[in-house]
């Protein structure tokens, strides 16, 4: 059930909607499930009014599809999605990191520098939603350094496509483990304010857990996992 802050003021679809989409973005709810209306809209404590309007909203973000006669389901996720929104990452965080080469300043270094030790710390608890949390502050905070708006909205939208892959990859430990060492790499590159370098580190440092999306939809096709 819903915990209602009495100070927020908010329509309460606004906040079924944030909820709904937060289960499946974090894969509490499972790619592939039904979303039956009464049993939400009873676990919310809330009326079946508010769940439609939400999944009618989730389904224009393609967090949702609704089929005919059968319902509503969370949209499922194809290793093509999971790589077409690598490719994506790939060249626009490369042009991040690059510019955060030449434009990175004093505070943002100090910030940069925490958050490379917070996500090394994460990976080591083996906590996997500090480990993603950790993980998407780095890249963020690499981003906001590049000091360009346009690029920073295009990279956020990724982003959050990118964030239900995150809880897919992330089980497998061995693929993560190796990458505090990146991040550090792409870290050193950018402070070393060689622009070229950063970017092509950071645009290997997708490309390789692109490969390693791949390789995973290779094994499942044979049914090795």
């Amino acid at each position: 059930m819903l915990n209602f802050d009495l100070q927020n003021h908010r329509p309460l679809r606004e906040i079924v909607y944030e909820e709904l989409k937060r289960q499946i973005m974090i894969g509490e709810i499972p790619p592939g499930t039904r979303m039956m209306e009464v049993e939400l809209a009873d676990d919310m404590g809330v009326s079946r009014t508010p769940i439609r309007e939400a999944i009618r909203k989730l389904e224009k973000e393609g967090l949702v599809s609704i089929e005919p006669r059968r319902g509503a389901y969370a949209s499922d996720i194809s290793i093509k999605d999971m790589v077409d929104v690598l490719e994506v990452r790939e060249f626009l965080e490369g042009m991040a990191a690059g510019l955060a080469a030449k434009k990175i300043n004093e505070s943002e270094t100090e910030e940069l520098k925490k958050a490379t030790a917070a996500y090394k710390k994460a990976v080591e608890s083996g906590n996997t939603e500090e480990i993603i949390k950790e993980d998407e502050l780095f890249h963020k905070l690499i981003v906001d350094c590049s000091g360009n708006k346009t690029l920073i909205q295009m990279i956020n939208q990724v982003q959050e496509l990118a964030l239900r892959f995150r809880y897919i990859y992330y089980e497998d430990f061995s693929r993560y483990r190796n990458m505090p060492y990146e991040h550090q790499e792409i870290l050193d590159a950018i402070l070393s304010g060689d622009m070229e370098a950063a970017r092509s580190i950071a645009d290997a440092h997708v490309l390789r857990l692109k490969e390693f999306v791949i390789d995973q939809g290779e094994r499942i096709a044979k049914g090795s996992v």
